[in-house]
Formats: C-alpha cells, structure tokens, sequence
C-alpha cells in the first residue's frame, strides 16, 4: 500500500521550502532537524505552526528543505507550503486558510541597486564644496 503524500512549494522573499505532508504524528522536520533546533525564536516556530492549528490538523508529520533568504523569511515560506499542501490535502480548508491570507505569496522583495547610488535609494552623502 503506497504512503499518502501531499507536496508543495512555499516562497518568501529568496527563500524556498519544498514541504511534504506526511500522515503521522505532528512531527515537523527542516532540513533534517527538528523545528525547535532548527528555529531559535518562539515567534518563528509559531509561524510556521500557524496553518496547522488554524485548521486543526495534528495527523501530519511535515518534512521541509528550505533554503535561500534569512530565517524569517524561510519561516513565511514553509508556512505558504505548509497551507498550499493542506489545500491538496482537504480542498474545504482552503476558504479558512484563504480567510487568514496564508495561501497568498508574500510579493515583497528587495529592490535592486541603482547606478549613481550606494544602494537602492540610499544616494551618496551631499557635500556643497
């Protein structure tokens, strides 16, 4: 009997997560290690919980690599895959996790460096003589 699986893709800012539903237990693995090793801050680790207990759902091990970007921002794209899989998994949770706004891609993104300038708007210090 082949395993039930659910996969998706989650993107913030640079940062990617492939993230796999698994049934079980409610275990969440990144990158090989588990959620409390992996994010220091509580705030992180909520974030990433957010689609599971919005919807209840505690029978899924979830299995994540995620790379690119900062930590914050790999938290908000395990928590876009998480939603998306979720979605895959029971079609009628995607109104609740629609209503949160967790299945819509953050487009916020760093703006690029401009001639002429230090950085994307940052100009270089004005001096009169």
């Amino acid at each position: 009997m082949a395993k039930v699986e659910y996969s998706a893709v989650g993107r913030r800012k640079k940062a990617v997560a492939r993230v796999r539903l698994v049934a079980g237990d409610g275990k969440i693995t990144i990158n090989k290690r588990d959620i409390d090793n992996y994010f220091g801050l509580e705030t992180l680790k909520m974030t990433v919980r957010q689609p599971l207990t919005l919807t209840n759902t505690g029978n899924f091990d979830v299995f994540v690599n995620v790379n690119g970007g900062g930590l914050t921002g790999q938290a908000g794209a395990i928590r876009h895959g998480i939603s998306r899989a979720l979605c895959k998994a029971d079609p009628e949770m995607r109104g609740t996790l629609k209503k949160a706004g967790l299945l819509t891609r953050d487009p916020r993104m760093k703006e690029r460096k401009k001639y002429g300038l230090k950085a994307a708007r940052r100009a270089p210090q004005f001096s009169k003589r």
